[in-house]
């Protein structure tokens, strides 16, 4: 459809829309490729501005041809033709005939005479010359094709900063989808149980990174997992879901076991670590719930020696809110923790935040 479009406009429509249109984009290209650093798109640009180019000479010859056009074709040399009338008859009597010597004459039949030949000439009307063509403004044209398709350049040029546009920014990590995976049988064993897909739509919101404090970092990992608590032989489901940003890591887990939240309390208490974790109760949601602090664990395997790993070392602090599954407090219990590499952890107003808004949603899956 372009390449018949292109063959139906005018010359001096057409050569001005190719430069137009090759320069926006060998110019465009050629930026992207000077930002990106990218030699394929360089050669593009070159490409398109090289086409831009010749069409640029073609339309300056043409444009030299108009104002100088050559000598036109030879206008046809003019036959005279005498008159018959102006013609001179020599005097009978100075025309010497001898007596004895006939002299014959020998008329063609069908020749004409040469007065007929000249009255015919005469009689045969000339072509008349036709109107002159009519010259086209070229110059209109150019400037009309011109403030035509620099619209469309500008809107071309324009439309990746008004609208938006498939870049190479960075977007946020999504949970991956594990709906076939089969669970391990202590979820069907569990009462309307959530798993780590749910875990992971609930708290990978849009926001999470705004509560954390740290607005313009985007999620570089997002997982669920459908596992079982530790030391329960596979008979406690335990689903968690880990986003992860350059900053903090958020974890969200959920635990179907027996435990209330005021029994584990009372375990701090007993094991006399409530300081040292920094045990505080609350309650968020209408639900009972605890603050506690713990330190993470830091594995290392280095794949480059073989059977070589370094053992498990301390990680940096990581700070949990544990709030309970019912407001009865009968067993279970959501846990939100955050940490960060450089051992920074928001206040414990944002985790409440952040449980306030994302615990909602866990609900209203495990209520259906």
């Amino acid at each position: 459809m372009l390449g018949l479009l292109l063959r139906v406009l005018p010359f001096w429509v057409r050569e001005p829309l190719l430069i137009v249109v090759g320069s926006v984009f060998g110019v465009r290209i050629m930026y992207l490729a000077v930002v990106e650093r990218s030699w394929v798109a360089a050669g593009i640009g070159a490409v398109f501005l090289v086409f831009t180019a010749i069409r640029v000479h073609t339309v300056v010859r043409a444009l030299q041809a108009r104002r100088n056009p050559g000598p036109g074709p030879a206008a046809p040399a003019q036959v005279r033709v005498p008159d018959p009338a102006q013609a001179q008859v020599p005097d009978p009597a100075q025309v010497r005939v001898p007596a004895q010597v006939p002299t014959p004459v020998h008329v063609p039949a069908q020749a004409p005479a040469r007065g007929q030949v000249a009255a015919q000439a005469a009689a045969t009307p000339r072509p008349a010359a036709g109107p002159p063509e009519k010259d086209h403004n070229a110059w209109g044209q150019a400037l009309a094709a011109v403030g035509v398709f620099g619209a469309l350049a500008a809107a071309v040029w324009l439309g990746p900063r008004v609208m938006p546009s498939a870049d190479n920014t960075p977007q946020p990590a999504s949970c991956s989808d594990s709906e076939h995976e089969k669970l391990p049988k202590a979820y069907e064993k569990t009462p309307r149980p959530v798993t780590g897909d749910e875990l992971c739509e609930a708290l990978n919101r849009p926001d999470l990174a705004r509560l954390l404090g740290t607005p313009r970092e985007i999620a570089d990992t997002a997982s669920g997992s459908n596992g079982t608590a530790a030391l329960t032989d596979g008979k406690v489901a335990e689903p968690e879901a880990e986003i992860k940003f350059d900053t903090y890591t958020v974890n969200l887990s959920a635990t179907y076991n027996h435990l209330s939240t005021a029994q584990y309390v009372r375990l701090f208490d007993i094991a006399g670590d409530r300081m040292e974790k920094d045990v505080k109760t609350l309650k968020v949601l209408g639900r009972p719930a605890f603050f506690s602090s713990d330190h993470t664990m830091k594995f290392q395997i280095d794949f480059s020696k073989e059977h070589q790993s370094a053992p498990v070392q301390e990680g940096p602090l990581a700070r949990t809110l544990s709030v309970a599954l019912e407001r009865k407090d009968r067993g279970g219990f959501y846990d939100l923790t955050v940490w960060s590499e450089s051992g920074a952890l928001p206040d414990d107003g944002v985790l409440v935040d952040i449980a306030e808004k994302v615990l909602p949603k866990v609900l209203e899956r495990s209520a259906h």
